[in-house]
């Protein structure tokens, strides 16, 4: 019991502090409105549960495979984090009573925003690590680290998408929403370079 009490203890640190999912999330929110978020929410939260099982299976590859695609998934995601924070800074304003052409970011764009996010290779990699690779049934608590993942992850990327939503009243001018897009986006693409520094 106290390896899931500190398998949720860890999930949720890693699900609620801030990173480039939960920065999409809660830019997708301000704009669009918290039921126009959800479908990143989901996406993301099942595929960081892929991403935690996938993280579990890959302690059994060898030591020379393992570094090369670190490398390659730490470029592609840095690529499309970058992209999404340039879509997130240049978004159509879109005011209440108005109508808007942009689109809140779809499930898949969340499956790709959460399986490209260095970050959460790195946190389900130190989480595999702790807390499954050193049990007898490292099978079962790999599964039920999976099952934790997802739902914190769901309440974690859903807490920032509230947040979105709760400071949208606020953003009832052109003005503070493109402050607010501008800021989300440099958010982002800080949060993704500085994996490389």
């Amino acid at each position: 019991m106290s390896v899931i009490i500190s398998m949720l203890i860890f999930a949720l640190i890693g699900a609620i502090s801030p990173g480039p999912v939960n920065i999409i999330a809660s830019s997708a929110s301000a704009n669009f409105g918290f039921r126009q978020a959800l479908p990143h929410v989901v996406g993301a939260s099942l595929c960081y549960c892929l991403v935690v099982f996938t993280a579990g299976l890959a302690l059994n590859l060898t030591l020379d495979v393992l570094p090369a695609l670190t490398h390659l998934l730490q470029y592609l995601g840095a690529a499309f984090l970058l992209y999404m924070a340039l879509k997130i800074a240049s978004a159509p304003l879109r005011l209440p009573g108005q109508q808007s052409l942009a689109k809140p970011p779809s499930f898949w764009q969340g499956v790709l925003a959460q399986g490209l996010n260095p970050k959460a290779w790195l946190v389900a990699m130190s989480g595999v690590s702790l807390f499954v690779a050193p049990q007898q049934q490292a099978e079962f608590y790999l599964l039920v680290f999976c099952l934790i993942s997802l739902m914190v992850c769901l309440v974690g990327v859903g807490t920032w998408a509230a947040i979105g939503s709760l400071i949208s009243g606020y953003l009832d001018s052109a003005l503070r929403l493109r402050v607010f897009n501008c800021s989300m986006a440099v958010l982002l693409a800080g949060s993704v370079l500085s994996l490389f520094i």
